[in-house]
């Protein structure tokens, strides 16, 4: 995520814009690592999240309360006594790094008006939360640091304040042309690595967006840059550190498919092309619904682990079983060799007369070349030729048994296959509840028995997206709504999509009695690739029908369908922009 330096610096001006003058109301600390601030400015009330979690640090203006330990802890009692009914007269960042400062005047005992910091550091691991003087003199903090902890930095009441600068790195906002030079395009590493790790808060996506813009490889070693090449990159970084300084924002979330991928306070133009985006007024907005949608699909993936261990041993166990019955299958090649030989004893019978070990006959069927036959000499050339057509028959018979084992298998591994796919774009309960319902139903999983063996209500409905002609596109997120989708759904003269020859979704395109656009045709290719399990490729081939000559077989399992005289196309998987 680009939770940077551009991204604080508009959380900045956002909070600029919002809470300055504003009363603090209220202070609680839902979590160890959590404050919420209620604040009261130019009669509207703002709730402000602050969050040390070193695994999700978070500042935010948020519509949710979160209820709070019945006795507070000590932190957010030394707040309350303190800053209770503050008013916050700045906010600011230094430079571009990772750190706010609130400054709050209040009142202390004596009545006098004062003024503290809370600087909020959101630095992964190292994120903090600390309450100092104006002087930076550290009154408290929400974690302690030790010296045991940090060589670097103390961070204990008592002890001052100060940005740790143990990466060396250069400030975006002031750095000089030549600085660029000597600092960043010098360096012996990638071009996008010596963005991000010469200059202070700017991400790896954000390195790579400024390489993308500047339309040069991300990978490129920096110090291999042709004078041109040079001073473009450098006139591309200022053009965007001048939309940075002068809150040029424009918040947005981008989505692969329904789950969200990035967000940033800026455009992500290196996703235009792979991605969808959606733009929101705030960057507390892009936050609060980043990480609430992340969250959803968080637990549903949990919820799915039970699903997912079901599917991925029935694999297991069909693919070791494919494996066996495939080398059961080699070991009947020699079948007809066997049956010619029995043919070949009974038609030179006439040059044994009991007793040889071997028979040395002419092969009539290639060419007349000369072959050797074992024979057992104990047996009479009759008896012979009856035991290579015995052990001829019992190869046949494996064949024909463990052929059919084979198809039955390889169908198997094939649905699970399908249902594995289908758990990956599964984003919602009722998703899963339609994936739980096709294993039991197939044996996977057994019933829970209710008393009703009747199947489950299902509410899940599939993808819908419109085309840029204006064609509605449907794709079905498991096998059984594929077959829902395409039997019962689309009509004859609807098109038909989906990825050749592997476990995919069936996307549909109605019609409408016209003739499809050939853009259409392509948007709707591409979204059948990305809803396949070949999604990480380059290219995928795509087969397309008209509906009507789709077909079903009797017995066949859900999503499973024959067709010919389709066309193909190949194409990158990507959704609708």
């Amino acid at each position: 995520m680009a939770f940077d330096g551009t991204t604080i610096h508009s959380l900045v001006h956002e909070f600029n814009n919002t809470l300055i003058g504003g009363k603090i109301s209220k202070i609680t600390q839902p979590e160890k690592d959590e404050l919420l601030f209620t604040i009261k400015n130019q009669r509207e009330t703002y709730r402000l999240l602050i969050s040390a979690d070193a695994g999700l640090p978070l500042l935010y203006l948020t519509d949710l309360n979160k209820p709070s330990p019945a006795t507070a802890p000590n932190f957010c009692m030394l707040l309350r006594k303190h800053i209770s009914n503050g008013r916050i007269v700045s906010i600011t960042q230094p430079t571009l790094e990772r750190i706010v400062i609130f400054e709050i005047e209040h009142l202390n005992e004596l009545g006098d008006i004062c003024k503290k910091l809370l600087i909020i550091e959101l630095m992964g691991k190292h994120s903090n939360i600390i309450f100092t003087t104006t002087e930076f003199i550290i009154i408290d903090s929400i974690k302690h640091v030790s010296a045991n902890m940090s060589s670097i930095r103390e961070v204990l009441p008592a002890r001052t304040w100060f940005i740790p600068d143990t990466m060396k790195k250069s400030s975006p906002l002031n750095i000089t042309e030549e600085d660029f030079y000597n600092k960043i395009i010098s360096a012996p590493t990638s071009l996008c690595k010596a963005i991000y790790t010469g200059l202070t808060g700017i991400s790896p996506i954000i390195a790579q967006e400024i390489c993308f813009r500047a339309n040069l490889d991300a990978d490129t070693p920096a110090n291999t840059l042709n004078e041109s090449e040079k001073l473009h990159i450098y006139h591309t970084f200022i053009r965007f550190m001048q939309d940075i300084i002068n809150n040029y924002y424009q918040p947005n979330i981008v989505f692969s498919g329904e789950e969200p991928i990035e967000f940033s306070a800026i455009p992500l133009s290196l996703y235009a092309n792979a991605y969808s985006s959606i733009s929101f007024d705030s960057t507390s907005d892009i936050l609060r619904e980043y990480y609430a949608v992340k969250n959803i699909i968080s637990r549903i993936r949990q919820k799915s682990f039970d699903l997912r261990r079901v599917v991925s041993n029935a694999l297991e166990r069909n693919r070791k079983k494919f494996e066996l019955q495939e080398k059961q299958l080699k070991d009947t090649e020699k079948r007809d060799k066997f049956r010619l030989y029995g043919e070949f004893i009974n038609a030179y019978s006439y040059m044994l007369s009991g007793g040889e070990q071997e028979l040395i006959a002419l092969d009539y069927y290639n060419d007349n070349k000369e072959i050797k036959i074992s024979l057992d000499s104990e047996l009479t050339a009759s008896q012979n030729s009856v035991k290579y057509f015995e052990r001829y028959n019992k190869l046949k018979r494996t064949f024909e048994a463990v052929s059919e084992l084979i198809k039955s298998t390889s169908e198997e591994i094939n649905h699970l296959e399908s249902i594995e796919t289908a758990l990956e774009l599964a984003l919602k309960e009722e998703d899963l509840a339609q994936i739980k319902e096709e294993l039991i139903e197939y044996g996977y999983i057994k019933r829970k028995n209710t008393g009703n063996n009747k199947r489950i209500k299902i509410t899940s409905k599939p993808f819908h997206y419109i085309s840029s002609d204006g064609f509605d596109i449907y794709v079905g997120k498991n096998n059984y709504q594929n077959d829902e989708l395409t039997f019962k759904f689309a009509n004859g003269s609807d098109w038909w999509f989906h990825a050749k020859n592997v476990p995919g979704s069936h996307v549909i395109v109605k019609s409408m009695g016209t003739e499809l656009p050939d853009r259409t045709f392509e948007e709707a290719a591409a979204i059948a690739a990305y809803y396949s399990n070949c999604r990480g490729n380059d290219k995928v081939e795509v087969d397309y029908i008209e509906r009507k000559h789709v077909k079903k077989p009797n017995k066949a399992k859900p999503g499973f369908v024959i067709y010919n005289t389709n066309y193909s196309m190949s194409v990158t998987p990507k959704l609708l922009t």
